[in-house]
């Protein structure tokens, strides 16, 4: 489902972008003209933190010469700063994390506003701007399942291979022996509604004033009034406070 979500966030800036190009251009543009203003905008962002990766979508529309409104919406992975992935018992199986009770996806949706400290002086130069929002937050908190040895007492004592949800009660690390894959636990899922609000610091490099090339960097806080698990034995969190940096690609029209 997750990973859907990512295919269908970058599916849809590139159709957006795709057909922002296809828009008729004046003559006096070209996008060399710095003086030319255009309205609308929309783009993508690929950033990691310091707790995950994330994909991120947006459309803005200029204010003013300097300033702009937008809305965006992104989904991220989310993990614990104490995450270890080690090996299982049996080497041909997938890499677990121990200790970890719940695979965690953040879904934000923002609105914000994004102005320009220091403009081009031509399109050889960087833009730099700074942008803040804010919005709702949803966790996805998955059962983490792992694979582990079980004895059949039935069966002469034969060992088997069972998936399970990973309990640190009933688990050593030696009796995991790989993790389970993504859709086990799916339909377990839990849903954590909360808030977000960013800032970021923005730094424009494109060559043509009709395209959006940027790294981007800044802080998020999300919030959650029921705290989210991720990790046994350490406690949930209601705040979460992630630096992130990334590549803005897009394109603007009139």
């Amino acid at each position: 489902m997750f990973r859907a979500f990512y295919i269908l966030i970058f599916c849809i800036v590139l159709n957006d972008i795709s057909l922002a190009q296809d828009k008729p251009a004046l003559s006096i543009d070209e996008g060399t003209n710095l003086n030319v203003l255009y309205r609308n905008e929309a783009s993508g962002k690929i950033y990691a933190n310091t707790r995950g990766l994330g994909v991120l979508y947006r459309r803005g529309k200029h204010i003013t010469a300097k300033t702009r409104s937008y809305w965006e919406i992104d989904l991220q992975s989310l993990k614990h700063p104490k995450e270890v992935k080690v090996t299982g018992t049996s080497q041909d199986k997938k890499r677990f994390v121990y200790g970890k009770i719940n695979q965690v996806f953040l879904l934000r949706g923002a609105v914000g506003m994004q102005k320009v400290l220091f403009a081009k002086a031509d399109n050889k130069a960087v833009e730099v701007r700074y942008s803040y929002s804010i919005g709702p937050t949803l966790g996805f908190a998955k059962p983490y399942y792992v694979q582990v040895y079980r004895a059949q007492p039935n069966n002469g004592g034969q060992v088997s291979t069972d998936v399970v949800k990973f309990d640190s009660e009933n688990f050593t690390q030696d009796s995991v022996v790989g993790r389970g894959s993504f859709s086990d636990g799916l339909a377990e899922t839990k849903i954590y509604p909360g808030g977000t609000a960013k800032f970021n610091l923005s730094f424009e490099y494109a060559p043509y004033t009709n395209l959006i090339r940027a790294i981007e960097t800044g802080i998020s806080l999300d919030f959650f009034p029921k705290a989210l698990p991720i990790m046994a034995r350490n406690p949930a969190e209601n705040f979460i406070v992630t630096f992130h940096v990334g590549f803005v690609f897009g394109s603007k029209w009139y």
